[in-house]
């Protein structure tokens, strides 16, 4: 099934490759403007299949328009050639060209199940590639409507192939087979995929798991730290990769931010439908749900102290694990360096800020971290080990600043999403280089000695001048 799906992915990128660059980019503004038409009717499928709240489900919705408008408008100015300096000026005329790799595989998530395979897909298509998705086996329908919407914007049929089944089922597969692979998902799935990539030798860009920090410094306006930390916690019931699970607050605010922090938790509307107004969901799996309570229960055993939540809430759905926030959490709990990836957060109290930067790097992580102060949060903001830093807010302000780079530090990723370097990685970068006049020899009977003092002295000149 995959090797017919990648044939038929490189016989349509022989076709595509000759379409203007502009035109494949007008594609996908036209898909940006449908599904901002169209997203009632996404979210009622994103939530069908997901459980999420109805908010990040507009979320979802909203980065899709945002990030694939973004590459509808600049990828043409990302893929123009570009002058380089040659190795003599004048004489050698220099540019840089960037050509598609071929066929892309895609493997995606199920947390969100709309955005990230199309805004994976749309620079890897803007620069001439085909690709080969495979979605979770637990959210078809939202890839498959995706792609409709694709095709109803003029993307044509055999641009982009979805293969169902998930990565679990295909995935060795279609790396055996693609040129090159995106893939998201967990750090040890991570480490497969780029094992197998490497001994094909093919590009692999992951943007993988992450333990995420939040510090909440010496001069941290605490009411305003305190409900930031819900959304930064619990946003699409914790299930986001850049979501925080880490809370460092410096001693003098201990107390003040963790009694703000459970009143505000407290206060969430729970609940599963499409009521705007519900703040979080239940869990998208029983295996997810069993995960998420199973690390709480360990904690729970070895000493951590319940601050609020840790019950199931089968009244709601047989997948609800209420909010829950823990102190007193020590290493040999699983829930203190394994990522949860659902709505638990630990509290631990620091003496300095400088303790809050040195306990939030002390992970194999690196993707996301929130950083709360004024002049504390800027200094500290750079001596974070992630990927991205988000300053007074959890994950949001980095995330959807789509011109700049997202993805991970340490054992949270390899390679980018968004910006330049997002759609540049779906190339090859290409040198040409044109001689003119003469060449870069001795000329006639000239020596070799006499060559090489010439161009020493051409050499002088030039670098003194330029």
């Amino acid at each position: 099934m995959i090797n017919k799906a990648v044939d038929l992915a490189r016989k349509a990128q022989v076709e595509w490759v000759k379409v203007p660059v502009r035109e494949r980019a007008a594609i996908f503004r036209k898909f940006s403007k449908l599904v901002l038409e169209r997203q009632a009717e996404i979210m009622d499928v994103l939530q069908e299949e997901t459980h999420k709240n109805r908010l990040s489900a507009f979320e979802e919705v909203l980065d899709t328009v945002q990030l694939t408008h973004y590459y509808g408008r600049h990828s043409a100015k990302f893929l123009k050639d570009k002058k380089r300096s040659g190795a003599f000026p004048i004489i050698t005329k220099t540019r840089e060209v960037h050509r598609p790799i071929g066929v892309v595989g895609v493997i995606t998530p199920w947390n969100y199940p709309f955005t990230l395979p199309s805004t994976d897909v749309a620079p890897a298509v803007i620069a001439g590639n085909t690709v080969v998705l495979l979605p979770d086996e637990l959210t078809p329908k939202c890839a498959d409507l995706m792609l409709s919407l694709m095709r109803e914007a003029g993307l044509p049929d055999g641009v982009v192939t979805i293969v169902h089944g998930g990565g679990r089922v295909h995935g060795s597969e279609l790396i055996n087979a693609a040129d090159f692979i995106m893939f998201t998902g967990s750090t040890a799935t991570g480490r497969i995929v780029a094992k197998q990539c490497a001994e094909r030798l093919i590009g692999f860009s992951g943007e993988l798991g992450g333990k995420n920090p939040m510090l909440v410094l010496s001069d941290a306006d605490v009411a305003k730290t305190a409900k930031g930390a819900v959304r930064s916690c619990f946003a699409n019931s914790g299930q986001l990769c850049v979501s925080i699970e880490r809370i460092y607050v410096v001693e003098k605010h201990y107390d003040a931010f963790l009694k703000a922090f459970v009143a505000e938790t407290e206060a969430m509307k729970l609940g599963d439908g499409n009521d705007w107004e519900i703040d979080m969901g239940p869990l998208i799996s029983e295996k997810q749900f069993v995960r998420v309570r199973d690390q709480v229960t360990d904690a729970i055993s070895k000493g951590a102290k319940l601050q609020t939540g840790g019950r199931v809430r089968a009244d709601i759905s047989p997948t609800f694990f209420e909010p829950t926030i823990l102190t007193n959490v020590s290493d040999d709990m699983d829930l203190s360096r394994g990522e949860t990836f659902g709505p638990v957060v630990a509290i631990y109290k620091v003496a300095t800020d400088d303790d809050a930067i040195w306990k939030a790097n002390d992970t194999d992580y690196g993707l996301n971290s929130s950083v709360w102060g004024g002049a504390a949060a800027l200094k500290a903001a750079p001596q974070l080990e992630s990927g991205t830093v988000t300053v007074n807010e959890g994950f949001s302000a980095s995330f959807a600043s789509h011109d700049a780079p997202m993805g991970g530090m340490k054992t949270s990723g390899v390679g980018r999403r968004h910006g330049r370097q997002g759609l540049l990685k779906y190339t090859q970068p290409q040198t040409i280089a044109v001689q003119r006049l003469i060449g870069i020899a001795p000329i006639g009977k000239q020596t070799n000695q006499a060559f090489a003092k010439l161009v020493t002295a051409l050499l002088g000149v030039w670098n003194r001048i330029r």
